[in-house]
This record gives C-alpha cells, structure tokens and sequence, in this order.
C-alpha cells in the first residue's frame, strides 16, 4: 500500500525517482524498492518522504485515489503473486476501485492454489490461447481458447492447466479480493 501511495503522490506531483530521493535524501533505488513493494521504508525515510509532499506520515498509509483514466502498458504493470506462489498475475488495471482485470500464463500442469478457495465476488475468466480447467463447487469445467467462465466466487474454486501447452488467461474480479 505503501508503495502505490508513494507513486501516486510522487507522478502526481511530476516527480522521477531521483528527483524525489535527492529531495528525499535517499537512494533513488530505495524509492524504486518501496514501490515496487521489495522493501519497506524506515520512520526515518517516511518522515523525509511526507515532508517532501507536505503531508503526513499517515497519509502514506492511505489508499492511492483510483484514476478516472488508466492505461496499462507492458513491463509497467504490478505482478501479483496467487496463495502460496502457484500462479503469477499482472494486473491490467488500475488496482483500486470496484473491478480488477489481470492477466496470466499458466503453465502445463500449473494451477491457482494448491486448494479451491471462495471470496465475496464474481469472477470471470476468459483463455486467450490453450485450455483452462476451471474447478469451481467441486465440478471441473473446460474452458478452451475464446471461451470464457463466469461465476460467483463465493464457491470454492480454482484453475489448471491439464494440457501439454502453457494457457494464457484474462481474469476479471468485482470487487477485488484483497
């Protein structure tokens, strides 16, 4: 949270990372860590840094305002990572408001949990290339290149990939599950 924060006000006011770690006192790669949410900051560097934005240590901690406009580009986007490492997903969109689009490649033999899980949202997925097994309640649904699954997600569910090829997904959540 942190770290978004931190992007957000540092963007906002037009600022690369050297020129807030100069007028910061801290390493630009520092600043680069703390966004991208490698490291986290000390009092110390919260302080410098809420100084240099003229706001308080406390705001950091704050939700980043959603944009009313996001544009996601390759090599910008943050990776999430699924419960215990399984799957990798790059978030399409902006991470804070009522809906979130991420995008991953499942390896063969690769799946999103180790144990179907539900959460208070509705999901879609749709396979942009390969097949998808889609384990939602207990039953397994296929799901093959330009088709797509919705469903609630408070039922326990999951994905893999049962093929020999990997199976690129598109996966929209609303709301988000934290």
């Amino acid at each position: 949270m942190i770290g978004d924060r931190l992007k957000e006000l540092r963007t906002a006011r037009g600022l690369s990372l050297r020129e807030l770690a100069a007028q910061a006192g801290v390493s630009a790669t520092l600043l680069s860590q703390i966004e991208r949410a490698v490291t986290d900051p000390s009092l110390e560097t919260l302080r410098r840094l809420a100084g240099v934005f003229g706001e308080s240590v406390s705001s950091l901690f704050s939700e980043p305002t959603p944009p009313t406009v996001w544009i996601s580009r390759p090599n910008q986007r943050v990776m999430l990572t699924a419960p215990k490492g399984q799957v990798a997903y790059e978030r399409l969109t902006a991470g804070a408001g009522q809906l979130e689009v991420l995008r991953a490649v499942l390896e063969p033999g690769q799946m999103s949990a180790d144990e179907p899980r539900g959460h208070e949202s509705a999901e879609c997925v749709y396979v942009v290339t390969g097949a998808l097994v889609a384990q939602v309640a207990g039953v397994d649904y296929a799901v093959k290149a330009g088709e797509s699954i919705s469903f609630d997600a408070r039922l326990p569910h999951r994905y893999l990939n049962a093929s020999k090829a990997p199976t690129e997904i598109i996966l929209s959540v609303t709301p988000p599950n934290p």
